[in-house]
């Protein structure tokens, strides 16, 4: 069938719609409902078998609902309605929940319901991004089949079986109408709240709209990334520790960490980088912070406690774990610098294999663009992300000392997909989205040695189109085309115990030793045919000129992304080529930094 998709945002759970439905063999068509008007050119123009809304805010117009099936995805329970499901389940400690397929009607989310899906919430510790990327899409995923089904049976045309109306279905259902969160619902009382009760205040709100708060410091800031705290103490709403850009504060009962912030418009209008962009709360609060003290924590101490942390090395027998929880999945210069040194400990330790575990939420989506927008020179910051994403991946290509172990909890896009391909063996949990490509982001080239990792997996032609398409890929995909080499685990906690069996079994390979030998032969052909550091220097030339040259796609692209599509000005500062020429991160110099010896083999 072919069938449209009418979206606010391309996101998550639409592409993994896209993905499941185009491997089914329907024709899917996208369109961001911007507007009403789009909408209904889209309708015209693509002539569908029926409409599917996977995340839409606005209505759809009368027209196209008199002529068209269309069919909204609610994260909500049947008979749940209102734009604020997933916030009140959370805030409410509901135990189970789920997403309801609805045929649109002009009242909201009151259409007929073709089907309907539950599942338990995972605890206290969720998130509602993390609720949307993971048991809202699977839920939705089985709604939306169903559905089709259907559809393509003709039950419903011939009467065998009939969508239940809202009526029917509110006497015996738990969900009912319900307002939209407001910040008043939100509001954290520093000197009444415990710990628990504001973390779930703020998970409730995250990603998206934050929890409007006021610091003792007097920064009014959302906030975002709530961790409980269970051994620093102090009174309630005073900043305690600082961590990894992280910031700790005080509550009645213990105290709660918060990893990022987003500053309020200031009342007079000045400029300032830092407003309207979600960052992490000690680069907001900058000099505020200047006598707070710097809590750290070893990255393989003991898991003995509740706190922060976004990396974090275990070992079990022959086997190193090195997992990393960035928010969103964005890595910063700081973020890449110190998962490049936790990964040279994890190199220096007397294991045989090393597994790089990413997130639950994500994998990496590559640099970290709302840090860049809120630098004071965002093309120089660029420069510098990508030079050290790039350090960290030449030292996962050169480990010649252990096998390496990509394993993809989550999601990966952009120079986070592609630095999963520098480990040995990459493996993912079924049902992930990638998106291995950079072009949408103002034609941007990308680095992270793309141009040897990815044509080596998959194949010259293949790369090229992954790469030129911008188009999100499955797990089941990946495997055939050879970007993964497995996916299995229904979810996360069996991703991982599958995992870690796998990386137990490859350390105990009596051809362990011959396959660290032939891994090495492998890198020395590689070298000597084009060295990473030709590389690595053709990427960031083409990178340079994105980044610095006359052509502003790529700014304008981040700030609409960091500003979902309502750009703030920048004082019209216009980055210049030769900006970078005088830094220590010039290509030329560069490329010497990466192009050190092979170490040998054990």
């Amino acid at each position: 069938m072919r069938i449209l998709f009418l979206t606010t945002a391309h996101n998550s759970l639409s592409q993994r719609l896209w993905i499941e439905l185009c491997e089914r063999g329907h024709d899917i068509r996208v369109c961001i409902a911007a507007a009403p008007e789009a909408m209904i050119d889209a309708v015209a123009r693509e002539t569908p078998d029926f409409i599917l809304a996977p995340m839409l805010k606005i209505a759809i117009p009368e027209e196209i609902l008199s002529r068209h099936l269309c069919l909204i995805v609610h994260p909500g329970i049947k008979g749940d309605r209102g734009p604020s499901s997933l916030d009140w389940a959370i805030a409410n400690g509901e135990k189970h929940w789920g997403v309801t397929i609805l045929e649109a009607a002009a009242e909201f989310d009151a259409g007929a319901i073709w089907a309907s899906h539950e599942f338990a919430l995972p605890g206290d510790a969720v998130t509602k991004s993390s609720l949307y990327r993971d048991q809202v899409t699977e839920a939705a995923l089985r709604g939306v089949l169903e559905a089709i089904a259907r559809i393509e049976s003709g039950e419903s045309r011939s009467g065998a079986w009939q969508p239940q109306k809202l009526a029917d279905a509110a006497p015996m259902a738990r969900g009912r109408l319900r307002p939209p969160m407001r910040q008043a619902d939100r509001t954290i009382d520093w000197s009444r709240d415990k710990t628990a009760a504001i973390v779930r205040k703020i998970r409730a709100a995250d990603s998206a709209p934050g929890v409007l708060a006021t610091l003792l410091l007097g920064q009014t800031c959302f906030l975002y990334g709530a961790h409980e705290e269970d051994r620093l103490q102090g009174s309630p709403g005073q900043i305690l520790a600082q961590r990894d850009g992280a910031i700790c504060i005080g509550t009645i009962d213990g105290a709660v960490w918060i990893s990022h912030l987003k500053a309020k418009e200031e009342a007079d209008g000045a400029f300032n980088p830092t407003v309207g962009v979600k960052l992490p709360a000690a680069q907001v609060l900058g000099p505020l912070l200047r006598s707070v003290p710097k809590a750290s924590l070893p990255i393989d101490a003991p898991a003995d406690h509740r706190t922060f942390r976004e990396i974090v090395y275990t070992e079990e027998a022959d086997v190193g774990y090195l997992s990393f929880d960035f928010y969103n999945g964005a890595m910063s210069t700081s973020q890449c610098t110190r998962l490049r040194d936790a990964f040279l400990h994890a190199r220096s330790r007397p294991t045989r294999v090393i597994v790089l575990l990413g997130g639950a939420d994500f994998w990496s989506n590559g640099i970290h663009l709302n840090v860049i927008e809120a630098s004071p020179d965002p093309a120089a910051e660029s420069w510098h992300n990508i030079h050290a994403m790039d350090d960290l991946i030449f030292e996962v290509l050169n480990t010649m000392s252990h096998l390496v172990i990509a394993g993809l909890r989550g999601n990966a896009g952009a120079g986070g997909a592609m630095m999963a391909l520098a480990a040995d063996r990459v493996f993912a949990r079924s049902g992930i989205v990638l998106n291995p490509h950079y072009r949408s982001m103002g034609d941007l080239y990308g680095s992270e040695y793309w141009t040897y990792a990815l044509p080596r997996r998959v194949g010259q032609k293949r790369a090229q189109e992954l790469t030129l398409s911008c188009k999100p890929i499955g797990a089941r995909t990946a495997c055939e085309i050879g970007f993964l080499d497995d996916a299995f685990g229904e979810n996360a906690v069996a991703f991982v115990a599958e995992l870690k069996e796998r990386a137990k079994r490859l350390a105990q390979d009596p051809e362990f030793r011959a396959m660290l030998r032939r891994k090495h032969e492998r890198r020395l052909d590689d070298e000597s045919v084009k060295p990473l550091a030709v590389y690595r220097a053709e990427e960031l030339e083409r990178m340079r000129v994105n980044f610095f040259g006359p052509d502003p796609a790529y700014h304008e692209a981040r700030r609409r992304f960091v500003f979902k599509g309502n750009p703030q000005p920048r004082g019209g500062r216009v980055p210049v080529l030769a900006a970078a020429e005088g830094t220590s991160w010039f290509p030329a110099r560069a490329a010497a930094r990466a192009g050190a010896r092979v170490p040998s083999a054990p």
